[in-house]
């Protein structure tokens, strides 16, 4: 057997050996509606917010509930989308949805998600908004960074970039909105564009 049946073969091994750990169909597609969705929903925010009677981007309390539904409504929009994209996804490539690489992707994204929206909520009960979407942006980049162990190895770059726009928010609060709005909006449609053309195709 010459060199390159066995780089062949190493190379088929490594292959199926990836496969079995990673779970590798998220859809590009469902980053770039989570980013549009993203989009809409701060765009409405916006408007209520700016348009509200104590002023230009000043939450009272009925503002600030209607602005934590319209996040509920996108986190809700943003993860039917993936998991019915992502499924139909699978399907197409022969794979299962749910086996152990998908359990330890979801497993490995959801403990940090959950520990940070459990630390918002603290801080948010004690009037402390200030640094909720920095807290966000950077939660959000771990829990991506903790998943990508189990799947696409590129998701683990969104992550860095949300951390990294999470610090630079924290150092500048008052700008947190337009952060939030780049951190989930246009870098989702820019990651899930470079992952539908990498992938997806």
């Amino acid at each position: 057997m010459s060199n390159k049946d066995y780089l062949k073969d190493i190379s088929e091994i490594k292959h199926l050996m990836n496969k079995s750990s990673r779970f590798i169909s998220l859809s590009g597609l469902s980053g770039i509606l989570a980013g549009v969705y993203a989009l809409i929903g701060a765009a409405i925010a916006y408007y209520i917010v700016a348009n509200s009677v104590r002023g230009y981007l000043i939450l009272d309390g009925n503002v600030f509930k209607i602005c934590a539904a319209i996040l509920i409504m996108i986190a809700v929009l943003s993860i039917g989308t993936g998991i019915f994209l992502t499924t139909k996804k699978a399907k197409k490539n022969g794979e299962k949805i749910w086996d152990n690489s998908s359990k330890r992707l979801v497993i490995n994204f959801l403990i940090p998600l959950i520990v940070g929206g459990l630390y918002i909520l603290i801080i948010l009960n004690q009037e402390r908004y200030g640094h909720t979407a920095a807290l966000m942006l950077i939660f959000y980049g771990l829990a991506l960074i903790n998943a990508s162990k189990y799947s696409i190895g590129d998701i683990r770059y969104l992550g860095f970039t949300e951390i990294i726009l999470g610090l630079i928010c924290a150092l500048m609060p008052s700008y947190g909105f337009w952060f939030w709005v780049i951190g989930f909006g246009f870098m989702h449609i820019i990651y899930g564009s470079i992952m539908h053309f990498k992938y997806d195709r």
